[in-house]
């Protein structure tokens, strides 16, 4: 299961397509142009004979160009539909190829092609990709605002939305769910695994035949999840490479802004740089390494560029020019990639020295694993105190105590801190957002242990104490592991991820597992998934409305739960 290569299979199939063969137009909605952006780089679409990409809502702006052919990738939306009408009653190419991204209706179908009085579309195919691919086994539907669907008021496209990405995973992984289950806690979850349940059963063309397993497991898993079932993870401080880049600068569609950064050295190429598996050896390897292994994977890199560049000096004659010209543009590259990554561990470096970081990140750390109320809340506070922190991470230390120490703490103690040490008060009104959207009484049991068994706990310290801690910054364990351990051991608890159809569990553990978390994942998260798919047990493809670091997570739990929420 790799939704990167199924995502691009299908777009290698769209510009690749031996029924639109020759130069050609490809069109694109906003939600598509991300997704093909993120499995194909320019110079690929090129090399495709796609002579020009433009968005479907802004391709109008031009004189029509009959010699050509259009490929449209669209999400079969309402509104797409009514742009395709419209291109259709007045065509600027010479012949259109439908691809839409999920099960387009058969009535806006029929209206189509009511609208083709030139008979100018050729085919009409179906790609399952409504979702943007980030890693092998990571999916997002791009969505902010996703918070929202834990309201009261949350609108029916919302859902819709997050139904349709679930659906499309499946079709694009050719996954038939054997079982369907949801978080309890959550009507949100409840709500997506209903919706997804009716249309696998209502349509055939999500029947797969099963890929062959172990004989000692059972048919695929879905898991519907609520990111209000854990904070927690989206909050910490993040030390390996894909999570450091997104919580400290941000990753959008692989794309990472440099300018102004004093490791950028106002060096144009490294205003925006790209970080993409797929183009790039070193991060595919390394994006789930920690911060101390990273440095050390960065200075080799560094230094098999160093070798190569005293080779390329040593240019004594015609024939050793004709080799270092058909070595530079793979010496260029390299190069480029040299000098994106040391740039990025440098402001990484520099950011954490700034912020304080591994001090935040340490006491986060016991937050997040330890119960030691008084202790952790003299430590709380001395943070907040503590002019080198900044406001936000003041807010995030805060956060995690009243989450942990919801009942028992003295929350109102900490946001009369955090305001007497001018931090906002809007930015103060997230801790009771926070509690309002993820706190005990809104989640399923089970962040902190204190709703497990006795003897859960017990094994639980057991395991934990005989396998040790490796690092201080590293003992967080997401819920999400904890919940895929569980099922890898077919011994998820019914009370608390029930089937959507009440039909009874299935006997063996399933060898194939797709998880959704309604509201948003994490790198983190998709970090613990590559290590459990890698150790060769069960499979795991994570998706989410969103890929949060914890910058986006405040902002969509004010949009959704603060002063100004919905």
């Amino acid at each position: 299961m790799n939704v990167l290569a199924a995502t691009r299979a299908y777009v290698d199939r769209i510009v690749s397509d031996p029924n639109n063969p020759g130069m050609k137009v490809l069109l694109l909605d906003a939600e598509t142009t991300k997704t093909v952006a993120n499995v194909y780089s320019q110079t690929e679409i090129l090399d495709r004979d796609v002579f020009l990409v433009e968005r479907l809502d802004q391709a109008r702006g031009h004189e029509p160009m009959r010699h050509l052919k259009a490929a449209a990738f669209v999400r079969p939306t309402a509104a797409n539909f009514a742009l395709l009408r419209r291109e259709l009653a007045d065509p600027r190419f010479g012949e259109y190829h439908l691809y839409f991204a999920n099960v387009a209706p058969r009535a806006q179908l029929r209206e189509l092609a009511e609208s083709d009085d030139l008979e100018v579309v050729r085919q009409v195919q179906e790609f399952y990709a409504d979702f943007v691919p980030v890693n092998d086994a990571l999916f997002t539907l791009n969505q902010r605002q996703a918070l929202r669907l834990n309201t009261t008021r949350p609108t029916a496209d919302l859902l819709r939305r997050n139904v349709d990405g679930v659906l499309s995973s499946l079709l694009a992984l050719k996954v038939q769910p054997a079982t369907i289950r949801y978080s309890s806690a959550s009507t949100v979850a409840k709500a997506i695994a209903t919706e997804v349940q009716r249309a696998v059963a209502a349509d055939g063309i999500f029947h797969f035949k099963r890929r062959a397993t172990a004989s000692d497991t059972g048919g695929p898993l879905l898991l519907i999840l609520d990111r209000a079932d854990d904070c927690v993870t989206p909050l910490l401080s993040q030390w390996t490479y894909q999570a450091m880049v997104h919580e400290l600068l941000g990753v959008n569609n692989n794309r990472v802004r440099l300018k102004g950064t004093a490791s950028a050295r106002g060096d144009p190429n490294l205003d925006e740089v790209v970080l993409s598996a797929a183009a790039d050896p070193f991060y595919a390897q390394h994006q789930h390494a920690n911060f101390g292994d990273l440095g050390t994977a960065v200075k080799q890199l560094l230094d098999d560029y160093q070798r190569q560049t005293k080779l390329n000096e040593n240019i004594k004659s015609i024939d050793d020019m004709q080799s270092f010209l058909e070595r530079y543009p793979a010496f260029r590259s390299k190069s480029l990639n040299v000098s994106k990554h040391v740039a990025l561990i440098s402001e990484l470096s520099r950011l954490v020295e700034t912020h304080s970081l591994m001090d935040v990140s340490q006491l986060e750390q016991e937050l997040a694993c330890h119960d030691d109320g008084a202790s952790q809340r003299r430590e709380v506070l001395a943070r907040i105190g503590d002019g080198r922190i900044g406001g936000e991470d003041k807010l995030r230390l805060a956060l995690l105590y009243a989450l942990r120490y919801e009942q028992t703490g003295n929350v109102e103690g900490l946001k009369l801190a955090l305001a007497e040490h001018r931090v906002a008060p809007d930015r103060v009104s997230l801790v009771d957002a926070l509690l309002r959207y993820g706190g005990r009484s809104a989640r399923t049991a089970g962040l902190f242990g204190g709703d497990t068994s006795l003897l859960a706990k017990f094994s639980k310290q057991v395991k934990s104490s005989l396998e040790g801690i490796e690092n201080v910054y590293a003992q967080h364990v997401p819920l999400l592991l904890e919940t895929l351990d569980l099922v890898s051991k077919n011994r998820l608890p019914e009370a608390r991820y029930p089937c959507v159809t009440g039909a009874p569990v299935q006997a063996l553990r399933p060898a194939e597992v797709v998880v959704y978390i309604a509201g948003g994942a994490t790198y983190e998260e998709a970090t613990k998934v590559a290590e459990l798919n890698a150790s060769g047990g069960i499979q795991v493809v994570l998706g989410g409305s969103y890929v949060h670091n914890s910058g986006t997570f405040l902002e969509d739990l004010d949009d959704a739960f603060g002063r100004g929420g919905v």
